[in-house]
């Protein structure tokens, strides 16, 4: 069907079968998919649909959580851009940023701190759910068994539609959100739980929790907290990716927001979302040294070998926070140790940005290309890594929920399909089935 000549604010469809045009207004650079609907094409296609497999062109609702900007490199929270947020502020005030629209003052701060705190003990029974976990279970199994767990330990969470209560299963969640994520690992590695410690940060805690030895207070480097305050700040939010895509649909049922958060955690294990920084690393023990570099990038070109952490659906310029987890990877590895594989990935990072091969198809690196670096400094293993996103991408699948249920606009997900089965056809007996 042939676009008849459009205004800045229309679009006008001619059919040329009968002369008809149709006039679909434009906000916001966008029509209403509905508007398609008196598009009338007959018996078998009622009206016009959108076809848009993975929605790569498909608004799915309005947010003022997050924005991206892929051509210009542009990643904001609220309107303030990541690089200024992940070098000047800490992960509880992201959190607040996300849920509340702005950024609190030291009163706000300082109680929901104290919140926080408040809720971040996991009872006995949740501790001991784990010991049921088979020896080996993969870390991200375990929280995504867990999440909703606590949605039946917590039977308030069903009453979704009142907002204070949506608040306090938000605080819930957020606090015990790392402890499980902490007690995950700690059954993965054969270690007995540790217990917060809300005097040291989220972050802080966090580390406590998984790296302390029970009774001992853990001796932490400033420089690896502010590495996990900054990296759970860049992974808070990232507009409507598949983990937060799949929250807001699983939520649209009035689901409690534990099972909303689980279907975000499942959707982001998949190596396709989550898992990148675990590939990053496996690449960059394949490459070796140095020396190795400008062969495996002619494999690449070749077709034979992928170039892992470079490249985003999303972006078509550096991402703005692997500039961030660049200079963090830098500043943890020379507070720690020497790592051969930093000097690997930025040699990697110079010949492929300097390489017409991958410049012009704007393959930059991503979040991941140096995030496991950092995470495997520390000491954690590759399986751990995709926890870590789920405790940073927390606050921001909560935001969504919550947004998500204030907008009057908002209705059980439910897309449409176009059938490519049989026509319709009788039941044949079973003599006749082949």
């Amino acid at each position: 069907m042939p676009e008849s000549p459009s205004t800045p604010d229309q679009l006008t469809l001619l059919r040329p079968d009968t002369g008809e045009e149709f006039a679909m207004p434009i906000s916001d650079g966008s029509i209403r998919a509905s508007d398609l609907r008196p598009i009338l094409l007959g018996q078998d296609l009622p009206w016009v649909l959108s076809y848009d497999p993975g929605y790569a062109n498909t608004a799915s609702c309005r947010s003022d959580i997050c924005f991206i900007d892929g051509e210009a490199g542009i990643l904001s929270y609220r309107g303030y851009p990541i690089e200024q947020l992940a070098n000047n502020c800490s992960f509880e005030e992201i959190c607040l940023l996300l849920w509340d629209g702005e950024l609190p003052d030291t009163e706000t701060l300082d109680n929901f701190k104290q919140l926080l705190a408040n809720e971040s003990v996991l009872s006995a029974d949740i501790v001991e759910m784990f010991d049921g976990f088979p020896e080996g279970a993969h870390p991200m199994s375990m929280m995504s068994a867990a999440l909703p767990l606590l949605g039946a330990k917590y039977p308030d969470a069903d009453n979704v539609l009142n907002a204070e209560n949506r608040r306090t299963q938000m605080l819930r969640i957020l606090a015990k959100c790392s402890a499980l994520a902490a007690l995950a690992f700690r059954r993965f590695q054969g270690l007995p739980a540790v217990g917060p410690n809300p005097d040291s940060g989220y972050a802080g805690s966090f580390l406590h929790m998984l790296l302390a030895k029970p009774g001992e207070e853990l001796e932490l480097s400033e420089t690896v907290r502010k590495a996990m305050d900054a990296l759970l700040i860049l992974h808070a939010d990232h507009e409507q990716n598949c983990s937060t895509s799949a929250v807001r649909s699983v939520g649209s049922s009035q689901v409690n927001p534990y099972s909303a958060v689980g279907a975000g955690c499942s959707a982001l294990h998949g190596p396709l979302h989550g898992g990148a920084n675990q590939a990053v690393l496996e690449m960059l023990n394949e490459i070796g040294t140095v020396d190795n570099v400008n062969v495996f990038l002619q494999s690449c070109k070749a077709g034979d070998r992928r170039l892992m952490g470079f490249g985003h659906r999303v972006y078509k310029n550096y991402d703005p926070r692997a500039k961030v987890i660049r200079d963090l990877c830098h500043e943890i590895l020379a507070d720690i140790k020497g790592d051969p594989r930093l000097d690997v990935a930025q040699a990697l990072e110079q010949a492929a940005l300097n390489d017409e091969y991958f410049s012009t198809r704007k393959l930059y690196p991503n979040v991941d290309f140096y995030s496991g670096l950092i995470y495997s400094a520390v000491g954690f293993p590759p399986e751990m890594f995709t926890v870590f996103f789920v405790v940073g991408r927390m606050p921001g699948w909560l935001a969504h929920w919550n947004e998500m249920l204030n907008d009057p606009e908002q209705r059980i997900v439910r897309p449409r399909q176009l059938y490519g089965g049989p026509e319709l056809r009788d039941l044949p007996p079973a003599s006749r089935r082949r």
